[in-house]
Order: C-alpha cells, then sequence, then structure tokens
C-alpha cells in the first residue's frame, strides 16, 4: 500500500528545524568585513566568516587591492593570493602560524605547485606547515592562476 502526503512549505521547515535544530538558533557566524586596503568582493560573496574561534578566509586570488587588477608574473600573484588571505586573517587577530588548513586551486598544478611551494615556505619559513590540498582547476576567474582559502585559529581577545 502506498501513502501520499502532500508536501507543504510548513511541512519541509518543520523537517528541517528537526533534522538541523541549530538552524532555529542563531548562528553565531559574523561576516567579516573587508579590512581597509584589502581586496573587496565583487559579487555575492564576502572575504570570511567568523564562527566562534575560527576564521574562515574566501577564495582569495592575485589581484591588487589597489587596482583590482591582477598582479604581474606567476610567482608575484601567488605571493598576492597569500597577501591577500592573510590580510582578512590578520585583521580578526590571525597569523601564518594559526593557519589550520588551506585549499590552493591551481590551472596547472605541474606548473604551479612548485611556485606555491616557494611562496609558502618563504612566508612560513622552516614551518611547521598547516595541512593543505592543492587541486588543479580548469579555470579561475578572471583567467587567473591560482586561488586560496583558508581556516585559522584565532580566538576572540
Amino acid at each position: 500500500m502506498i501513502f501520499h502526503r502532500r508536501i507543504t512549505p510548513s511541512v519541509v521547515a518543520g523537517a528541517l528545524l528537526l533534522a538541523f535544530p541549530a538552524a532555529a538558533q542563531s548562528t553565531g557566524v559574523q561576516i567579516i568585513t573587508p579590512p581597509p586596503g584589502s581586496v573587496q568582493p565583487s559579487g555575492s560573496w564576502s572575504v570570511g566568516a567568523r564562527a566562534g574561534d575560527f576564521v574562515f578566509v574566501g577564495g582569495m586570488r592575485g589581484v591588487d587591492p589597489a587596482t583590482g587588477k591582477l598582479v604581474e608574473g606567476e610567482e608575484a600573484r601567488i605571493r598576492q593570493m597569500f597577501k591577500n588571505m592573510m590580510a582578512v586573517a590578520n585583521a580578526e587577530g590571525a597569523s601564518l602560524k594559526d593557519a589550520v588548513r588551506l585549499t590552493i586551486f591551481v590551472t596547472d598544478v605541474v606548473r604551479h605547485r612548485p611556485l606555491v611551494n616557494k611562496v609558502q615556505s618563504e612566508l612560513w619559513g622552516d614551518g611547521p606547515y598547516p595541512p593543505r590540498t592543492v587541486l588543479e582547476v580548469r579555470r579561475l576567474d578572471q583567467d587567473d592562476i591560482a586561488e586560496v582559502d583558508g581556516t585559522f585559529y584565532a580566538p576572540k581577545k
């Protein structure tokens, strides 16, 4: 025997509240306002968010915040993407040593991963280095070559 029940918006909302009770309460997520001199969102995204003691920085690329244009040179562009990520993290009290995890997207893993390694080792020194994933993607916005997002541990003071 098959039973049919009409699904209404209130049934869906009730099911969601049962499955995700925290959704009924304030999430405690705070959207980060771009710090002065940093990359400004160009669409429906935020530079980052804070949830408790963690800071999540959205995908940053090799864009010069002053001009909004990509930095010239592959190594310089990769360095700039890390600088853009750190501007947001620093504004929330995090440093490179507070990085919990990085995800890096590159358009050519064979060509760009060595540059990512070089720049990251310059920035982090002898380590320790945060866990990271480097993924090759077909294309990035503005035909950029790399993008990074990061998670940082930065307890509020």
